[in-house]
């Protein structure tokens, strides 16, 4: 059964010796064990230090140095936020897209609820976020800091959730129809059917997620709530640092450490695990030509690493799975009882009484709050809502005509994508919001220039959503019915319209989805931003968010986020949740 099972991860295998001396071999593998051995205590160091930083006294004003000497330490606390905040959301998508997969009650709940999610700003999060941080720790940094975190939460979570929720949605048939004839548990299911299948989108996903969280790193860890102004060391500060005064020398800096950054993280993360991931098509041909990373071979000859493996993870893995099994089998049999199936329903009952309560309690506060605006206040609005809403739309355009031939040119040739895969992770991680004030340097002496430059930053915080999914797509579609497109001689036109276009939808859906809200969040920084010690602007609804954050207009806030949330979500079931329907009905893969 294909995809069927988690795959045992062996080393890669050592070439005959004849091939390769004996004493290159063993001086190879020394000096990578050295390497994991400084890798392992540089990590451990550090997380020390930041331990002690973060449990001290709360310094919310921290002095950013413009010293490109600084820039190491600031990229270290910087990827420590983003990989605690990726490690929340990886978790949190996983549970969220199961149980919305697996229960239609839940689903009519949580969709439209993830879709609310997904279209509120990340600095409409911020004074909900801070302030509770604020109350649970009044004294110490690691409020801050977990404020922070939670802030580039909200823009990764909710990618990625989308992503294995429609990937659930989509199983095939006869795979689902297996697994409850070799009478799976729930966690055999998921473990074993439902993770393996959806973990080429959840690759892609995760990586064009850190990505938003890196375009999102400089509103994160260095932002304005009222009267307060909140700084946190970080590469995002240290951008938004030399954007404010003009340093164009710091803002390169900045970029370089970036880049620099992004880079090692692809060599040594996301290209190993693209790799990896590619073991989970669904085929029947094995396919070939698949990408090897050089440092993937060189950690493969590491014997402490394998050791590691072998000792420590192949056991506790094991254990895990035998313990959520059984767990499984006997949470399943005593859920028969007549009494367990009340307390499980009087259960569900608490928990909506619960959300109703609090719900209620929110809609009082906010119809107390919207009272003090009035009838101009909505007006401007509305129209504000108007002409981000066209410069959303058109972003989405211009990203979809070049990203579908991109991507599929990328995903349906290994040797392309071992060229250009690299390249794509960069450009994708590198913050438009860094380059930003380079591109207002080149249009603002323009007629307009404020205005493309903001379609610019736009697109450029978009286009990775539609493209990575779509890479995803075209990867993911079975070597044998791309052999059968051959044996039948497809033309560009059918092969366009019968393998290519039906294979990448589901994935396409979702990218279009996520990017268009990723474009309304991207509104808050391209409609509105600091430079040279001005505030540049254009007429919409993210300059007006951002603008009422800045200014501590709590009311004005809350009025254009519920605009924004309204806007998005009636978009989604308007047009892509029948986009979802028709991907999950019409183009599922059945074998």
């Amino acid at each position: 059964m294909p995809a069927a099972a988690l795959p045992d991860v062996h080393p890669t295998p050592l070439p005959p010796a004849a091939k390769r001396p004996a004493g290159s071999r063993w001086s190879w593998a020394f000096l990578i064990d050295i390497a994991v051995f400084l890798f392992v205590f540089a990590t451990v160091f550090g997380i020390y230090a930041i331990g002690r930083a973060w449990l001290g006294p709360a310094r919310p004003q921290a002095r950013i140095s413009q010293n490109p000497r600084a820039l190491p330490l600031y990229a270290f606390y910087s990827l420590v936020r983003m990989v605690i905040a990726y490690a929340i959301s990886l978790i949190f998508s996983l549970a969220f897209g199961y149980l919305a997969a697996s229960s239609r009650r839940a689903e009519m709940i949580m969709i439209p609820l993830l879709d609310i999610l997904q279209s509120i700003p990340v600095l409409s999060f911020l004074p909900g976020v801070m302030l509770t941080m604020f109350a649970l720790f009044p004294h110490s940094q690691l409020g801050i800091e977990l404020g922070s975190i939670l802030l580039i939460f909200t823009g990764q979570a909710w990618n990625i959730a989308f992503s294995f929720y429609s990937a659930l949605k989509t199983i095939p048939r006869d795979l689902r129809e297996a697994a409850i004839i070799y009478r799976f548990s729930r966690w055999q299911r998921f473990a074993e059917l439902d993770l393996p299948f959806a973990t080429i989108g959840l690759v892609w996903n995760s990586m064009v997620s850190v990505a938003g969280g890196w375009f999102f790193l400089m509103a994160c860890e260095m932002f304005v709530l009222g009267k307060r102004d909140f700084r946190l060391p970080g590469l995002g500060s240290f951008l938004q640092t030399a954007a404010s005064h003009g340093d164009t020398r710091g803002i390169l800096w900045g970029v370089s450490a970036m880049i620099t950054l992004v880079v090692l993280l692809d060599q040594l993360v996301w290209r190993p695990i693209i790799l990896w991931a590619d073991k989970f098509k669904f085929e029947q041909v094995e396919s070939s030509g698949a990408a090897h990373p050089t440092l993937f071979h060189l950690i493969g000859r590491t014997s402490v690493l394998i050791r590691i493996y072998r000792r420590l993870f192949r056991p506790l893995i094991n254990r895990l799975t035998l313990f959520f099994t059984v767990r499984a089998r006997r949470a399943a049999e005593s859920f028969t009882a007549p009494k367990q199936h009340r307390l499980r329903r009087g259960i569900a009952y608490a928990g909506i009484a619960g959300i109703l309560i609090g719900l209620a309690f929110t809609v009082f506060y906010a119809v107390r709050e919207l009272s003090d605006l009035h009838r101009e206040d909505y007006v401007e609005l509305f129209r504000s809502a108007g002409l981000t809403f066209l410069r959303v739309n058109s972003s989405l355009l211009l990203s979809t005509l070049w990203t579908v031939p991109v991507g599929v040119a990328v995903g349906f040739s290994p040797r392309l994508a071992r060229i250009a895969q690299p390249f794509v992770q960069v450009a994708a991680s590198v913050p438009a919001t860094a380059l930003f004030p380079i591109i207002l340097l080149i249009f603002l002496r323009l007629r307009g220039g404020m205005e493309f430059a903001a379609m610019l930053l736009m697109l450029l915080g978009t286009q990775w959503f539609v493209l990575f999914n779509v890479i995803a797509g075209a990867m993911a579609i079975p070597t044998d019915l791309k052999e059968a497109s051959q044996v039948f001689r497809f033309g560009s036109w059918h092969r366009w319209r019968f393998l290519i276009l039906p294979g990448i939808f589901p994935y396409l859906v979702t990218g279009l989805v996520t990017a268009s809200g990723g474009a309304w969040n991207a509104s808050i920084i391209s409609e509105y931003f600091h430079f040279q010690g001005k505030i540049l602007s254009v007429p919409g609804l993210g300059s007006t968010i951002s603008s009422a954050s800045d200014a501590g207009r709590f009311d004005m806030l809350l009025a254009s986020t519920l605009i924004m949330a309204a806007i998005v979500v009636l978009i989604n079931r308007l047009v892509w949740r029948r986009l979802y329907r028709l991907a999950s009905s019409r183009f599922k893969l059945e074998a």
